[in-house]
């Protein structure tokens, strides 16, 4: 789950119905939604995200972690954070079976790259965007691996689920097993390999630290929460071009690229204002951008085609965006 902000993320939104509420840990619950037509929902692929709006008007972002062949039910899994702003609490106390809610998406900013073999590592809840990424890996005949840690095992979700899969599944409650070693259980890369990791922040530091020397986009992460970044390239302002609007705008030091074009009058649209989400992604058509947001692979910051306004800025002193 993405802690997004209470402003709607898509133009396209949908309203489904709340069909199933199951309980799938002592912290998680399993929504299966439906449109209340029986009409197809929009395609997704594994890694995909949806933006939840709840009916007190909140909106959320959420992995879908269901069958990704079935084109009229959507599943997402919801972590009960207690000392959260209230989307979580809501869907586990006040939601039932039967309600509304709207939904923007899907988007993905965590594709699954084709690969021989894959190393997938959660985090608690973070194992909702790899369980459909496990079932194409296992239908793909590919080779994989999962780590699954948690606190418990009845933290810990879709345990009963995993089971089928054997022990490609290596589950590791830490009230069982003690702090895991990463170093062994990583080991050394081998080639080909692709690692995706989701769950919480100090999970994805150490596996980026353990993980440092394998080949750039061999290790994909996904953020829960933003990433700490360091200061800015530049302490200045510089200019971003919109070649559409014909328009050129100066983005002081103390300002978000997001904010200076609103100012301007011009309007993206956005939800977690802190890099995670995806919402608010432009391409670059020039200039080099100051990348600090949770998503992008080193491949594509790299590259530069890309970037998220709401938090990422400039190393040049013009950017020159599509928009």
């Amino acid at each position: 789950m993405f802690e997004g902000t209470d402003v709607i993320a898509s133009q396209s939104q949908i309203k489904l119905t709340v069909t199933s509420k199951v309980r799938v840990s002592t912290d998680v619950v399993a929504l299966t939604l439906t449109h209340p037509d029986g009409r197809r929902l929009p395609d997704w692929t594994p890694g995909a995200h949806v933006d939840v709006v709840l009916p007190t008007g909140v909106n959320r972002q959420y992995s879908l972690c269901g069958d990704r062949w079935d084109p009229y039910n959507y599943r997402i899994a919801v972590h009960h954070e207690r000392t959260g702003r209230g989307g979580s609490a809501f869907i586990h106390e006040e939601l039932t079976e039967g309600a509304m809610v709207e939904l923007g998406g899907p988007r993905n900013n965590f594709h699954l790259a084709p690969s021989e073999e894959y190393l997938f590592i959660a985090g608690g809840i973070g194992i909702t965007p790899l369980l459909p990424m496990i079932k194409q890996a296992d239908m793909l005949g590919a080779e994989w691996k999962l780590l699954y840690l948690g606190r418990s095992r009845g933290t810990m979700a879709f345990i009963d689920e995993l089971a089928a899969y054997g022990d490609r599944v290596l589950v590791f409650p830490k009230d069982e097993s003690g702090p895991c070693h990463l170093d062994e259980l990583i080991g050394d890369h081998r080639k080909g390999t692709k690692a995706y990791v989701c769950g919480p922040q100090r999970l994805l530091a150490a596996v980026e630290q353990r993980c440092a020397n394998w080949p750039m986009g061999s290790l994909r992460l996904e953020h829960f929460a933003a990433k700490a970044q360091g200061a800015p390239a530049l302490d200045t302002a510089f200019d971003v071009e919109l070649t559409a609007a014909g328009l050129s705008i100066t983005v002081p030091p103390n300002m978000s690229i997001v904010d200076a074009l609103q100012d301007a009058g011009i309007n993206i649209l956005t939800s977690c204002r802190q890099g995670t989400c995806g919402t608010c992604e432009v391409t670059v058509l020039k200039g080099e951008p100051d990348h600090r947001d949770s998503i992008l692979g080193d491949a594509d910051r790299a590259a530069g085609h890309c970037m998220y306004p709401c938090v990422s800025r400039s190393c040049s002193n013009l950017l020159v965006l599509d928009l």
